[in-house]
């Protein structure tokens, strides 16, 4: 049974590495719009603007005036591109915390507290936390919460299971605003633009949905751990594998983080100062906190605030000697975004360019003139996008770079069928993360085959496959059974000024 899932398995992996790389994707999708822009154009395609009646015609690429704006505005293209200022901004921040050892040694805190009948719970708790440190969940938890169930006596598998669940399956969900958030928000923002100039998602457009559903998720994994995984596994099991990761906390950094708790709390304090009172600072000029500086500088605050943390945890433990090793860990986050930015220069021609044609704005209206005509409530067909994201997302594992590529088609479409672009942005992150745990191409899938292989050497692709299946398919139904609640209630999904629904009023 395991040779047949492999094999199968082998020939999805095969199909999928002839994906190219997504940062050739972009490149692929750029001359492919050039050329449809030369095509539709010259059979007269257009249609006609919803709201102001005016006519949209496709622009030709080709034409003088197109070869010219593809010459002269490459670089503001990327400049002003909403995802690179504030993704590089926040892990300017989050890079400090990260290289100091404060977000490891969070995350080795965070499982150490946990009882036997809440370690489960803790474990996929910790997991969906992690991703404010970016991927280090994947290289620091997983193998932590193998050793933590194979010191309790239960199946090291069932560990490497629930954190995997927990970082990448839960990865969109989170207590706090993070990069992510920073990175989909200014996606959407550029996409939503193509038929409203003025629109504007801001980086905590999902975060009171996203803030539930962190514990939601977290009960979720749980459950499954519970209920299927550990009674799937053997009962015996290698307890003591080659290099097992340590789960203790060194002296320096427990004292370290009880700096780091006092310098939040200072910071809360100041940040509170700033809020509560009418006059605040961050408010604006009529009292408002939503409208005010503090939403607008969010990223700002969040990269002030894993700056400073990470500056004392890494002062305090020794990690750090002085400003120096400051500043080359904020080098050293910037150097690892390397590839981000090449991506994300790519990514904004496309974006750019797309915009320039009108293809996706005469896409999206005709598209919102289907949905109009099958009559579907508008809820329903926003539920349905879920999936189509989690079948996507079986094939291109980036967040950003996926939701580069369908955000300036959905987004508009969907908006011109009432649906709020934060609303889509938050089906989106259901379907990509749920389905992060099944399939192949995600980049930490080999690291996790590795991890499981230390405790079952004949661990293969099909075994984690199967062993994920039920976290993926729970977390689809349930989630989605979250935001479909949450929708009909008419619960704002963040902080906005306005609530935000299905039909955006």
């Amino acid at each position: 049974m395991i040779s047949t899932s492999g094999s199968w398995l082998d020939r999805v992996e095969t199909l999928g590495n002839r994906i190219p790389h997504p940062t050739l994707l972009f490149v692929y999708l750029s001359l492919l719009v050039i050329l449809l822009s030369w095509l539709f154009s010259a059979t007269g395609l257009s249609t006609s603007h919803p709201v102001s009646g005016e006519p949209v015609v496709v622009f030709n690429m080709v034409s003088r005036e197109g070869l010219q704006r593809i010459l002269t505005e490459a670089v503001s293209n990327f400049t002003g591109f909403a995802p690179v200022g504030t993704v590089l901004v926040a892990m300017l921040g989050i890079g400090i915390a990260e290289q100091s050892g404060m977000l490891s040694a969070l995350l080795r805190g965070l499982v150490n507290v946990a009882t036997p009948a809440a370690l489960s719970w803790f474990v996929a708790l910790a997991g969906v936390l992690s991703s404010l440190a970016a991927d280090s969940g994947y290289v620091v938890l997983i193998p932590l919460a193998a050793a933590l169930f194979a010191a309790s006596g239960r199946p090291p598998l069932a560990g490497i299971a629930t954190a995997f669940a927990g970082v990448s399956a839960g990865y969109s969900a989170n207590l706090a605003i993070g990069p992510l958030d920073a990175m989909l928000s200014g996606i959407s923002t550029e996409a939503a633009r193509l038929v409203d100039s003025s629109a504007n998602v801001s980086p905590a457009a999902n975060y009171y949905f996203m803030a539930a559903s962190t514990l939601i998720v977290a009960w979720l994994v749980a459950q499954v751990t519970e209920k299927i995984t550990i009674a799937r596994l053997p009962e015996h099991f290698d307890a003591e594998p080659p290099e097992t990761a340590s789960l203790t906390l060194e002296p320096r950094d427990r004292k370290a983080l009880r700096y780091v708790a006092v310098a939040s709390a200072g910071f809360s304090v100041l940040l509170a100062l700033a809020l509560v009172p009418e006059t605040g600072w961050l408010r604006d000029d009529r009292g408002s906190i939503l409208s005010g500086p503090f939403i607008k500088g969010i990223v700002t605050i969040i990269a002030l605030y894993f700056a400073l943390a990470g500056s004392v945890f890494g002062l305090a433990s020794g990690r750090f000697s002085g400003g120096k090793d400051i500043i080359e860990s904020m080098e050293s986050a910037m150097r690892l975004m390397a590839g981000y930015l090449v991506l994300m220069f790519f990514a904004a021609q496309f974006v750019n360019y797309f915009a320039w044609t009108q293809l996706g704005l005469i896409t999206a209206i005709s598209g919102a003139e289907l949905l109009q005509a099958s009559q579907l409530d508008s809820t329903l067909v926003l539920l349905l996008f879920v999936p189509l994201a989690a079948a996507i997302n079986l094939l291109i594992g980036s967040a950003s770079a996926k939701w580069s590529v369908i955000a300036p088609v959905f987004v508009p479409m969907l908006l011109l069928y009432g649906v709020a672009p934060e609303a889509v942005q938050a089906a989106y992150r259901i379907g990509d993360s749920s389905t992060n745990i099944i399939t192949p191409l995600m980049p930490y899938f080999g690291i996790v085959v590795a991890f499981a292989q230390r405790y079952q050497p004949n661990a293969g692709i099909g075994t984690i496959i199967a062993l994920m299946l039920p976290y993926s398919l729970v977390l689809l139904l349930g989630w989605t059974a979250l935001l479909g609640v949450w929708l009909y209630l008419d619960i704002p999904l963040g902080p906005e000024a306005i609530a935000i629904s299905v039909t955006g009023q």
